[in-house]
């Protein structure tokens, strides 16, 4: 059946996320007097991610809401237990205003969303919050590109549960089979979504490689020809 919609994932897939990640973090530091040089700053990165990590899967355990999740991030990144929840949305809105700053599309992203525009149809679906995400695609100039934005926070399942996909795919109204997954995730995203019945294609920028069972390309610009089924150029093959 061919394919007549992608779903994007977007942080470290469209939006480079890790390093606008890793820019805001510096600058946050430094404007709250935190910062002690590279190191103090890969280290505090690497503390956020851990517990961005933890208390993301607190809350797709259904332990906790997105804005308690987010708070005791902040909590356990400050090592404050009491700190008052205005004050930890306090210092999270502080770090999103230097976070947002970094902000960038790949440069592969909007070359390749231009050439795909006319053939199939893209919508998003993000183990993120609409507020977060909408308004990322929105500053990015891509909003408009997607018919739809679906996020964990409002679906009350993240990836990679089938509901989520699956409501991705009613979303546009095709069967999972018509619709190919992107993301950066080999198991979130690309294994989730073939799972689940749509072609999960695993965008490894990295080029890790070491997945054999999964439709792999390490640039977007590679996508167009996974998509239309033609394996001589771009993406090497995951068959034979």
């Amino acid at each position: 059946m061919a394919i007549r919609a992608v779903l994007w994932d977007v942080d470290d897939t469209i939006f480079d996320y890790a390093r606008a990640d890793r820019a805001g973090m510096s600058a946050h530091l430094t404007a709250e007097g935190l910062a002690g040089g590279d190191d103090s700053v890969d280290r505090a990165l690497h503390r956020w991610r851990e517990l961005t990590t933890l208390h993301w899967r607190r809350f797709e355990a259904g332990g906790v809401d997105f804005l308690e999740q987010r708070r005791d991030r902040v909590r356990d990144f400050l090592e404050e237990p009491g700190l008052l929840g205005a004050e930890a949305d306090d210092w999270f809105e502080r770090y999103v205003a230097h976070y947002e700053a970094a902000w960038e599309l790949f440069p592969d992203a909007l070359p390749v969303l231009d050439l795909l525009a006319g053939e199939y149809r893209h919508a998003v679906l993000s183990n993120s919050s609409i507020h977060n995400q909408d308004r990322k695609l929105r500053v990015l100039g891509v909003r408009d590109r997607f018919e739809a934005v679906l996020c964990a926070a409002e679906l009350g399942v993240a990836k990679p549960a089938r509901e989520a996909f699956h409501a991705a795919c009613a979303a546009l109204d095709l069967p999972p089979q018509e619709v190919a997954y992107v993301g950066d995730q080999p198991d979130i995203d690309a294994r989730g979504a073939g799972e689940a019945g749509l072609r999960g294609i695993w965008l490894d920028r990295a080029d890790t490689g070491g997945r054999p069972e999964l439709d792999r390309i390490t640039d977007l610009h590679q996508l167009p020809a996974l998509l239309r089924g033609d394996t001589r150029f771009g993406a090497p093959s995951t068959f034979g």
